[in-house]
């Protein structure tokens, strides 16, 4: 089993910056990928970005240039960066951790961006 503790969400102005952590509570290094989802009201969730064990990143085309996923082994932690936010980053982000057979999932996190 994996834990998956997130932080670092919060209130932002558009244009600002807001780190997100997610730390595992077993080494990250052999699960198959990690990432980030993202649900707004009203509205599908999203895969904004993921990272694999191998180190290979992906994210949706609406964060390209603006977000970054990162990881920390040692810590069994991943990051996510997010610049140049914009109000429609608007949503609760979740962490996930995707192993065979079984994907964890974290609790979730608030992200407001004000225009």
């Amino acid at each position: 089993q994996v834990q998956l503790v997130e932080s670092g969400g919060g209130l932002v102005q558009a244009g600002g910056s807001l780190g997100l952590s997610c730390t595992a509570s077993r080494s990250i290094f052999n699960i198959n990928t990690m990432g980030w989802y993202r649900q707004a009201p009203g509205k599908q969730r999203e895969l904004v970005a993921s990272l694999s064990s191998g180190g290979s990143t992906s994210y949706a085309d609406s964060v390209k240039g603006r977000f970054t996923i990162s990881r920390d082994i040692a810590k069994n932690t991943v990051y996510l960066q997010m610049n140049s936010l914009k109000p429609e980053d608007t949503a609760v982000y979740s962490c996930y951790a995707r192993t065979i057979p079984t994907t964890y999932w974290g609790q979730g996190t608030q992200v407001t961006v004000s225009s």
